[in-house]
């Protein structure tokens, strides 16, 4: 595997060539420019993880110069590890690149023992000062690392979360989209024995299919129109860390063939290559699909599926665990006012109970937009941020009663006037067991689709069931 990319700038050609073959034979990957303008270009063209771990810049150049050059990259690309380097070295000009954001400054006329230990060094404190960066990031915009709910639910999940975290098994995260399986997935990575190694994340159905494999397993250079370079994909550059596939039921029988293979056997080949590659990654999926059905019905390969789910973990739907909803909009209320630098604001109890009383249908991911947009317009906009439109809505009906939209209240009232007479208790346990038997019927006897539409964890449901046979 390479030891990292890197970008050598400068106009000098025996230069060039000196420090590519150098890094190529200590096992680097590199990729030479010759002006300031050519270095950007390259970096505007590079994802974010083809980026060189370090670049290497002349100070005296044709155009803009090292200096300009090196300004203009921290300011588009913050963090990124830079070198500069010249053949007239002075106090003067290495005060200015250091404060300008250089790692380090290099001498020409360097030996091959000096040039890779200054790569070595400066890739390592490349390194840190992108994991400082992020954290610092993710704090200042109240990013929330714990899995937050207080509901058994969530306690549940949090016990599983602890007990396959330090293990090196692969986990299947399932639930509907919204629910929080990436929030698990770093929460997995975090409380593992890699949690200082890379964490990469590619979401598969977000990808073209002709351009995914090269993603997962890198491509050579030359190997299709546009493959203008040699690069590692998220398996090479998540070698001894994790790599979290999201939506892995959205891929293409072909590729789910390769990913089989890397997972069996531990080796990856790029695109265009046929050299087979040793790699140690941790795959962590999700997928909001039930994958048993994509099995039986010819869309997912079994023995992948074995491969990825050695322990599954569901996400239980938001309107399974509906108590934990003022704890969380209380914490995104809390969060909207830590990024955009305002004053804490709680939510109103009506408006915390009226969220409580929501379907959730976009789980997660909804009710924290919901919060914002009432934080922005206010309460008056609550009805309309949950599609119920000028608050007369689900839980909240005009009219009053027991504050069931119009059409479900009249239903419900027919069905009572039919049954009036008979003992509550009864008539609770008939309903009950209509409602079980007509959500397993409309998913054909899928407990756990059911149990979504019941708003029931799929353990509690079984109960259930049980109960209402005996």
């Amino acid at each position: 595997m390479s030891k990292g990319r890197l970008l050598v700038v400068d106009d000098e050609v025996n230069v060039r060539r000196s420090m590519e073959m150098i890094h190529e034979g200590a096992g680097y990957e590199v990729h030479c420019v010759e002006t300031g303008e050519a270095a950007l270009d390259f970096l505007a063209a590079c994802s974010d993880a083809a980026r060189p771990d370090l670049v290497y810049l002349d100070i005296q150049m044709p155009g803009i110069d090292g200096l300009e050059t090196l300004r203009r990259i921290q300011d588009a690309w913050p963090g990124q590890p830079v070198v500069m380097i010249s053949g007239h070295a002075n106090v003067e000009g290495a005060v200015g690149a250091m404060k300008a954001g250089a790692l380090d400054f290099l001498e020409k006329g360097f030996s091959k023992a000096r040039l890779l230990a200054t790569t070595g060094a400066a890739m390592e404190r490349g390194s840190l000062r992108r994991e400082v960066a992020n954290l610092r990031a993710r704090l200042e915009a109240g990013e929330a690392e714990e899995i937050l709910g207080d509901s058994e639910a969530m306690q549940a999940l949090r016990e599983q979360i602890a007990r396959v975290a330090p293990s090196p098994a692969r986990v299947l995260i399932t639930g509907e989209s919204g629910t929080g399986k990436e929030l698990v997935a770093r929460a997995i990575h975090r409380g593992s024995q890699r949690t200082t190694k890379p964490y990469l994340r590619l979401n598969c159905a977000a990808v073209p299919e002709e351009l995914i494999e090269s993603e997962l397993f890198g491509v050579v250079k030359g190997a299709y129109t546009g493959a203008t370079e040699t690069r590692d994909g998220k398996f090479g550059a998540a070698d001894g860390g994790t790599l979290f596939l999201d939506e892995v039921g959205d891929m293409s029988p072909r590729v789910q063939t390769k990913l089989l293979r890397a997972l069996q056997e531990g080796e990856i080949e790029k695109v265009g290559s046929h050299e087979l590659e040793k790699v140690d990654v941790r795959v962590l999926a999700a997928t909001n699909k039930t994958l048993e059905e994509e099995v039986a019905a010819g869309r997912f390969r079994e023995d992948l599926y074995y491969r990825l789910a050695v322990v599954p973990i569901h996400l239980p739907p938001l309107r399974a665990r509906k108590e934990d909803v003022p704890l969380l909009a209380a914490h995104f209320a809390a969060r909207y006012a830590a990024e955009n630098g305002l004053p804490a604001r709680e939510l109103e109890p009506a408006v915390l109970e009226r969220l409580a009383r929501h379907d959730w249908p976009g789980n997660i991911r909804e009710l924290r937009n919901v919060v914002e947009r009432v934080l922005i317009m206010g309460s008056s906009e609550l009805g309309a941020a949950l599609g119920t439109g000028g608050g007369a809505g689900r839980g909240a009906a005009p009219g009053g009663g027991l504050g069931l939209p119009k059409g479900e209240k009249e239903l419900l009232a027919a069905v009572a006037e039919r049954l009036l007479g008979r003992p509550l208790k009864e008539t609770r346990i008939g309903f009950e067991r209509a409602m079980v038997e007509a959500a397993l019927a409309r998913h054909d006897g899928n407990v756990t689709r059911a149990a979504a539409d019941l708003g029931l964890e799929r353990t509690n449901l079984h109960k259930k069931i049980k109960q209402l046979e005996s």
